[in-house]
């Protein structure tokens, strides 16, 4: 048994900021699936969303996160981050980040624009905003002899006692297929998203799911899961893995366009490119359906190569090493799974509905992204919460719990290479989920996820029981997890709004409301 004063599971820009703070007060046990810099972070590429200029303010800012959440954001929580924003951006720059600086000036930074923002305002370090972050943190980090790193081992489940209070986390070595048993005063999920639940997405192979597959079955409350987010433009190549073409790319005047040269996306809304990505991902969807293509082209030639090496040095490279100089050529790109907008149901400090248990980052509903995320925010709203979640959990450090029992379902479990049918569920769930609960949905494609998910729910979980654990079936339990939620969530809401499109409902209701549900079983 591993004690400490705090879990955190995840090392993303919330797990890892954190991690830092919370080590101030006491000692931090951080575990990471696989090693500290694989995260959705360090591929973030557009930048970070806050308000530096003179010509900005607060008040645009939050109005233009409340426009593209389509009614459904809690204004109070958009409020807090947004005006939260610059004192913790200015702590990571203290820390050494180096964000991009206009030529001719030190102290000015070159802001981006993308999609949604009526100014620029997106902080940025090139293309690879991300890494520079990740990079940061991770150094100091390895600063600390508080805090306690470990890599390669996977989360497994949290130990919730009698009292729905959470005293830890189960959780697997990897490379030795052992399970331990982490206990601590504050548990935080900070595991990021699920994009690997569909087909075709922008996240990396560790965005299983799995903080929300874990508090769904430990009895939290879940909200707004059919909230996905798709951003429309990652790079269509068969040898290029979840390579995304930022957004910033529109940003900067790029124009989507057909195989005939056709630009298209004045006919679905008045800003084109700069639409909402919801909008933008649906127009390419519908265009593609329409054409029976399986791609549409970003051209960004009407820049110079000097102004995208500069700009895009991340993206350049690599369209170039796949034969593409996006100077002159124009670059191929499909709609993918990017982000989940809903998540672990959380309040205005990160506490979820079990108590001592925390949700940050892409793991958690906070409410500031409603329907939609506005691009750019997900990285503020996550050192905005790790910090609001440091402030809140001191007070938990305070007094020792029963200690959890070292005897538990997942020991003594022996090492099995036979994963046939767990890669089949894989493959099986991430098509099912990209057809019948990705871009554009109805009623009877619901239901048909439905009663398949549910078959598949039952021959995993049977699986599971019955099988020697591995990351491969921690994973696969957790997508069809994040496929019942989604499906689920999407069948109560009988309206469209924001990322949630039904074909069978295609008005909006007047009134906002949340989708919260509960693991049946709880």
């Amino acid at each position: 048994m591993i004690k400490s004063d705090y879990l955190i599971i995840g090392s993303g820009i919330a797990g890892l900021s954190l991690a830092l703070k919370a080590s101030e007060n006491g000692n931090v046990a951080l575990i990471t699936k696989r090693k500290l810099f694989d995260s959705a972070t360090g591929k973030a590429q557009g930048g970070i969303a806050c308000v530096t200029d003179k010509s900005d303010s607060f008040e645009q800012h939050i109005s233009d996160t409340l426009t593209a959440g389509a009614g459904l954001c809690n204004v109070e929580m958009v409020e807090k981050m947004v005006k939260e924003g610059p004192a913790r951006i200015a702590e990571i720059i203290k820390l050494g980040v180096k964000f991009s600086k206009k030529d001719y000036s030190d102290s000015e930074f070159e802001l981006g624009l993308e999609g949604g923002h009526s100014k620029r305002r997106i902080l940025h370090a090139g293309d690879m905003t991300g890494n520079e972050i990740e990079r940061v943190l991770i150094e100091n980090i390895n600063k600390h002899r508080n805090i306690t790193v470990y890599e390669e081992h996977t989360a497994v489940d949290l130990v919730v006692d009698g009292n729905k209070l959470c005293r830890g986390a189960y959780v697997l070595q990897n490379e030795k297929n052992e399970v331990e048993t982490f206990e601590a005063k504050v548990t935080v999920l900070a595991c990021g998203g699920a994009g690997r639940a569909y087909l075709y997405t922008s996240n990396p192979e560790i965005a299983t799911g799995d903080g929300i597959a874990m508090a769904y079955r430990a009895g939290a409350d879940i909200s707004n899961m059919e909230f996905v987010q798709f951003h429309p433009t990652c790079l269509y190549n068969p040898e290029a893995k979840t390579f995304l073409i930022s957004e910033a790319v529109r940003g900067e005047g790029g124009i989507l366009r057909l195989k005939n040269n056709e630009a298209f996306m004045q006919k679905y809304h008045p800003s084109k490119e700069l639409a909402p990505r919801d909008i933008v991902a649906r127009a390419i969807d519908n265009e593609l359906k329409t054409s029976g293509d399986k791609f549409v082209y970003l051209d960004i030639t009407s820049k110079s190569r000097d102004f995208l090496v500069k700009r895009f040095p991340n993206i350049y490279a690599k369209c170039l090493e796949y034969g593409m100089d996006i100077s002159k050529d124009m670059i191929p790109v499909i709609p993918a799974a990017h982000f989940f907008c809903g998540g672990v149901r959380v309040d205005e400090f990160g506490r979820t509905t079990v108590k001592n248990l925390y949700a940050i980052g892409e793991t958690a509903c906070s409410g500031v992204h409603g329907a939609n995320r506005l691009a750019s925010n997900s990285l503020l709203e996550g050192i905005v919460y790790a910090h609001r979640v440091f402030e809140d959990s001191k007070t938990l450090l305070s007094g020792n719990y029963p200690e959890v029992s070292a005897e538990n379902f997942y020991v003594n479990r022996s090492l099995s290479k036979d994963s046939t049918v767990f890669v089949q569920d894989w493959e099986e769930i991430r098509r099912l989920a990209w057809n019948y609960i990705g871009i554009s949905r109805s009623d009877e494609r619901l239901e048909k996820a439905e009663k398949r998910i549910n078959i598949l729910k039952d021959e995993i979980d049977g699986h599971f029981r019955n099988s020697p654990l591995t990351v491969d079936r921690i994973e696969v339990r957790n997508i069809i997890a994040v496929a019942e939620m989604v499906a689920r969530s999407a069948m109560l809401r009988k309206e469209s709004r924001g990322l949630h499109y039904n074909t069978d409902y295609p008005f909006t209701l007047p009134e906002a409301k949340d989708t919260i549900i509960k693991a049946n079983n709880k």
